[in-house]
């Protein structure tokens, strides 16, 4: 059988967003597939619910995303980059056959569509600047158009990038499309790639102002709720003011107000309003509710206050089809699950579908639930329940054909105790563990012995967050089977902090990120060597994000690894919370600021304790991750050599803080091999010297398109 690989990662097939027809009889979704080493491709496709194969609805020109069919089923909205370069805009398939046409011809490029329920319009979002809206631009803009680059660049505002870009006076607006009038005498992608330049005429813009206006839904079919963020200064403000919108009269009127972090509202026709509230004394260590506001009475509900589970990173809800139940994920001790809860609070939210599997997204409809989601056998598919969860069928198997000669190990839950709490880990062996390599449709059986006659080396991966959790599959299923597959035993934890096991578990780091997190990890990781086959003597320690500030702090309390690679970390707070998006994280979770108390963030950061690092130790960054920015890596890369510590810096140029999750797939395949390079150089299982003494890019993929050292697509620093 063929082993797992990181070049693998060009195999391997995503599919997200599915979206139930309103029929209940075709679920569309994303298909995503590595193109070459620069380029992902993504595409719709359209699966039946009676079992036969998807099949691809748009074509492979640019890359499509947010597919939503009409009302009544007859057309598909998605947005698409095809012909436009990066910029995308809302194209319409007719489903019965035809060409997509596209809609906007708009400046900001278009996210968060959603269609009136009457059909006639479709809801969008785009950044744009004030002078696009002066200018028209954001209804309307030259095809060749595109934007000057600042010169010098002047700042004004407390948040001016985000992702991988400068906002440059960029804020969020929602706008309105109208399909009929667009299609009529809007933009056409003809096929000889000339554009009808009356395209705003279809395009009305609802908002205003020097502020972020998100979550936009529709209610009825003249009325549309979205929110305001407020405050003197509206980027060190959590407040937003929820707003509707009669599109008839073009009257707002604001009827409630929440804190924390929106990601979208959703409504019913009959004015129900549901959105997300997060205490703002309790913004990052606090739980993250449902609430229902309640437009005729002005009575606001919170249905899922009864459930000791947050509505955090990476989950979604919707209203079903009649308006009466609210349909959400959260973690959940190592899963992330869907649950179903009464609008008004009448019932406890009911657990409805989910145990040992990663939701990532899901659709209701007036029958099922389409749902797309990872599990610990395979890296992503659809499948469709019943609304109550009671029955379960598997729509595709996009990667079946990769997967049928690949071994894949299932993890073994590990349940041990840390400093008086349970925490939850995995424990992933390699493919030869007990003398027989398996693909995945040859799980052994429960019971089934797994005495190992050799032991192996043991991997610790800590994720990030540092509120967020860990499961058997979601974005990390290739990494941590690669490295088994090259030998590793690797262990991964939920330890304190993390969601999924209540506010009082991950609320437990509060002013204290690196000891109370290494506390458990390390419990973990004797729990783990009490095994034969685990040697005690060849631990490796890796994460990203807060899980590499966790790998360096490590480093600097404890020499028990033989290698580190610390990934996008932070590494002094101070220094971080000055140049990240995210600079809430350190009010919230250690409730300070630098100019409050500068000794005990330095205390509380890797950087302070670098003398004390003996650990060899990788420093993995990206050139525009503008999250965890480069230049705290920097400071712990710098002090590494300082003192006298085997490392290497590595950028990638182009990325931001996704790129183990959605960055250049050419970029995705060298940092896993970058990884295992580094550890097996310090390895006695492996027969390969440390990466400081070999060529720069032996062992490597890239080697086989570039031999001159460095490539073009990493760069690389050391003495």
């Amino acid at each position: 059988m063929n082993r797992i690989e990181a070049a693998d990662y060009h195999d391997l097939v995503q599919p997200a967003n599915p979206q139930l027809s309103p029929e209940g009889d075709r679920v569309a979704f994303v298909r995503r597939t590595p193109e070459d080493d620069e380029t992902t491709a993504a595409t719709i496709h359209v699966v039946p619910v009676g079992g036969d194969e998807p099949r691809q609805f748009t074509a492979s020109d640019g890359v499509d995303g947010q597919p939503r069919w009409s009302p009544d089923g007859s057309r598909l909205a998605f947005a698409s980059t095809r012909g436009d370069g990066d910029r995308q805009q809302v194209w319409v398939l007719p489903t019965d056959g035809g060409e997509a046409r596209r809609v906007t011809g708009v400046v900001g490029g278009v996210d968060g569509l959603e269609w009136s329920p009457d059909g006639s319009r479709l809801l969008f979002t785009q950044r744009v600047t004030a002078v696009d809206r002066e200018t028209g631009r954001d209804v309307a803009v030259e095809p060749e158009y595109e934007p000057d680059e600042p010169d010098p660049r002047v700042i004004d505002r407390m948040i001016y990038r985000a992702g991988t870009e400068y906002l440059d006076g960029r804020r969020s607006h929602v706008y309105v499309l109208d399909v009929e009038a667009a299609l009529e005498d809007g933009v056409d992608a003809s096929a000889d790639g000339e554009d009808d330049t009356d395209a705003g005429a279809a395009v009305t813009r609802l908002t205003d102002g020097d502020a972020d206006h998100v979550g936009p839904t529709w209610g009825d079919s003249e009325t549309v709720y979205y929110a305001t963020k407020v405050g003197e200064q509206p980027d060190d403000s959590v407040t937003y003011d929820l707003v509707e919108h009669d599109i008839g009269t073009d009257e707002r009127t604001e009827f409630t107000q929440t804190t924390g972090w929106i990601s979208g509202l959703e409504a019913t026709a009959d004015a129900r309003v549901a959105f997300e509230y997060t205490d703002e004394e309790r913004l990052t260590l606090g739980q993250t509710e449902l609430r229902v506001h309640d437009r005729s009475t002005g009575d606001e509900t919170t249905p899922t206050e009864p459930l000791d589970r947050t509505i955090g990173h990476n989950s979604t809800f919707e209203w079903g089809p009649e308006g009466e139940s609210l349909y959400f994920t959260t973690p959940d001790e190592g899963s992330r699950v869907l649950w179903s809860v009464p609008g008004d609070a009448s019932e406890e939210p009911t657990r409805v579908y989910g145990e040992g599997v990663t939701v990532e997204s899901f659709s209701v409809g007036s029958d099922a639930v389409a749902v797309a989601q990872s599990e610990w056998d395979h890296p992503g598919d659809l499948f469709l329940t019943t609304r109550g969860g009671a029955e379960t069928v598997r729509l595709t198997r996009v990667n079946h054909e990769y997967l049928s000669d690949r071994p894949v190990r299932q993890p073994e839950e590990v349940w041990f105790e840390s400093d008086g709490h349970e925490v939850q880990g995995w424990l992933l062996t390699p493919p030869e563990f007990g003398g027989e390599v398996r693909s995945t449709s040859e799980a052994p059986s429960e019971g089934e012995s797994r005495a190992a006659e050799e032991t192996y080396p043991l991997v610790v991966e800590i994720h990030g967050g540092p509120h967020s959790q860990w499961t058997t599959s979601g974005t990390m299923w290739h990494e941590f089977q690669t490295l088994a597959a090259r030998g590793y035993v690797v262990f991964w934890s939920n330890p304190r902090g993390s969601t999924g096991y209540g506010e009082t578990h991950a609320s437990a780091i509060e002013r204290d990120w690196g000891d109370v997190t290494l506390t458990d990890v390390l419990a973990g990781v004797d729990a783990v060597c009490e095994r034969e086959y685990v040697d005690e003597d060849e631990l490796f320690v890796t994460g990203g994000s807060f899980g590499g500030f966790m790998t360096a702090w490590t480093v600097t309390q404890t020499d028990r690894f033989r290698a580190a690679v610390s990934q996008r970390g932070v590494y002094d707070l101070s220094s971080f919370y000055g140049s990240t998006d995210a600079f809430k994280l350190i009010e919230g979770d250690f409730g300070t600021t630098p100019w409050a108390e500068p000794e005990f963030l330095w205390e509380q950061s890797p950087v302070a304790h670098v003398p004390n690092v003996e650990t060899p130790t990788l420093v993995v960054h990206s050139d525009r991750d503008y999250r965890t920015p480069a230049n705290t890596a920097e400071l712990f890369y710098l002090g590494l050599k300082k003192h006298g510590v085997d490392t290497r810096l590595v950028r990638y140029p182009r990325e931001g803080h996704e790129l183990s999750r959605s960055g250049e797939p050419g970029h995705i395949v060298d940092r896993i091999e970058r990884i295992a390079r580094w550890f097996d150089g310090y390895s006695s299982y492996h027969e390969a010297s440390p990466a400081l003494e070999r060529e720069r890019d032996a062992g490597l993929s890239s080697a086989a398109d570039d031999n001159e050292g460095a490539t073009d697509e990493t760069s690389e620093t050391d003495a």
